[in-house]
């Protein structure tokens, strides 16, 4: 009997000696993001764990503003998580830091990870010294389009084929004004301006201009042909009065198309959750075409370890199935954004989602895009230009004027961050 409870005493030992190791260690992954994006990630730790029983993946989800606020005290009190999300144009700025983990010795040891990337969501990560991120999501700017307002107009819907000029016509027969009092009721479309990736940015490249070269120092927005890109939102915003102004937007709420005001829209594969749930009948095209061609803009949220973790192999391990084949397709299913992976892309997960869109031709715009710029001092740089044009939007300054003003701010901003 006594060695019956010896042993029944070594195996109970032993059964909690094993179940202390599979929790042994615990790791937190911090992101901004919706609840539901939360609860996404959730099931994404919960299949990690079923992988990995040794780790234990807390999921710590804000919104944008509370994030960043809340990761930079993080950081700067030695208690940043261990693995946290980072928007690519940002992600110079915290590598500048000494604060991110340089994960290219793990690749370096498993370098089938970057397999079936598409490369142009790495550009962003790259540095002399490695890869200090990863991609874990992306965005590419398309054309939103309401049908029903088309329908109703005799408008054709846009095709591959539409220039700006096309966008322009269209958006002039899609404004509604009905008592004519110079407030319509329905605009042809709306854009969010103040960041570059909705509009301007494209709008620029297409018509030949460029938007700023960090190495040199200088902020690019006032070249003939990048002015020329300008005009042509001023005319159609200001001259024919087709796009709300912000204040005529926020009596609605701040998407033209959401709030059922606009009949075109650009953004990224972000709004289709909120536009499907809202009951909207959409469709979806390749921005217009300009002078110089074709050309959208393409960005990433990444993954980044917290170069202080003593966690790093863990983190890693997390990292690696975040943007595995099995992970990604689980991101999918979020459907914010765009999988990193073309495996996944060519998927149901991605293509056969519940919104009735052309999911396909999001990864189709890959073909003609150029990545957002990303830069020590990028926001600073984002801000200052943001805000001087925002002069020419709002308060009826000259565009020329403003333009001089957001060149001479971002320059600035440049130099402070060289």
């Amino acid at each position: 009997m006594k060695l019956l409870t010896t042993t029944g005493l070594a195996l109970m030992l032993a059964a909690s000696s094993a179940t202390a190791a599979l929790a042994q260690t615990e790791i937190t992954f911090s992101l901004w993001g919706s609840p539901q994006e939360g609860e996404v990630w959730e099931q994404i730790a919960t299949a990690f764990e079923a992988a990995h029983p040794d780790i234990s993946v807390n999921i710590d989800v804000a919104d944008w503003d509370g994030y960043w606020e809340k990761l930079r005290v993080q950081v700067a009190g030695g208690s940043a998580p261990d693995v946290f999300a980072m928007d690519a144009p940002l992600y110079p700025d915290w590598q500048a830091r000494g604060v991110l983990l340089n994960m290219q010795p793990y690749i370096d040891a498993d370098p089938s990870i970057l397999e079936g990337i598409y490369p142009i969501t790495l550009e962003a990560y790259r540095t002399d010294e490695g890869l200090f991120g990863l991609p874990r999501d992306f965005q590419t700017i398309v054309l939103f389009y309401n049908k029903d307002m088309f329908d109703a107009a005799g408008v054709a819907y846009p095709t591959e084929d539409w220039t700006w000029e096309d966008f322009r016509t269209a958006a002039k027969a899609l404004t509604v004004d009905k008592d004519a009092n110079g407030t319509p009721e329905q605009w042809g479309a709306w854009a969010e301006v103040y960041d570059m990736e909705p509009l301007w940015g494209p709008v620029v490249w297409s018509h030949g201009g460029d938007v700023v070269n960090p190495e040199a120092g200088e902020t690019l927005i006032d070249s003939p042909e990048a002015m020329a890109g300008f005009e042509f939102i001023r005319s159609v915003w200001l001259d024919d009065k087709s796009m709300p102004t912000s204040e005529q937007l926020s009596q609605y709420g701040w998407d033209g198309l959401l709030s059922g005001v606009a009949a075109m829209g650009f953004s990224g594969h972000w709004s289709v959750p909120e536009y499907a749930g809202a009951g909207l009948n959409l469709g979806v095209a390749p921005v217009p075409s300009g002078p110089a061609g074709r050309t959208t803009m393409v960005n990433s949220a990444g993954f980044v370890i917290s170069a202080s973790t003593p966690n790093a192999d863990a983190a890693w391990e997390f990292v690696k199935y975040a943007t595995s084949e099995a992970g990604q397709t689980e991101l999918a299913k979020i459907g914010l954004a765009i999988p990193i992976r073309e495996s996944v892309t060519n998927s149901d997960a991605y293509l056969k989602q519940a919104a009735q869109i052309d999911h396909s031709l999001f990864v189709e715009a890959l073909d003609y895009a150029r990545s957002k710029p990303s830069f020590k001092g990028y926001e600073e740089w984002s801000g200052g230009v943001g805000d001087a044009l925002n002069l020419a939007w709002a308060e009826g300054v000259p565009l020329d004027e403003a333009l001089a003003e957001a060149v001479d701010a971002g320059d600035q901003a440049l130099a402070r961050n060289r």
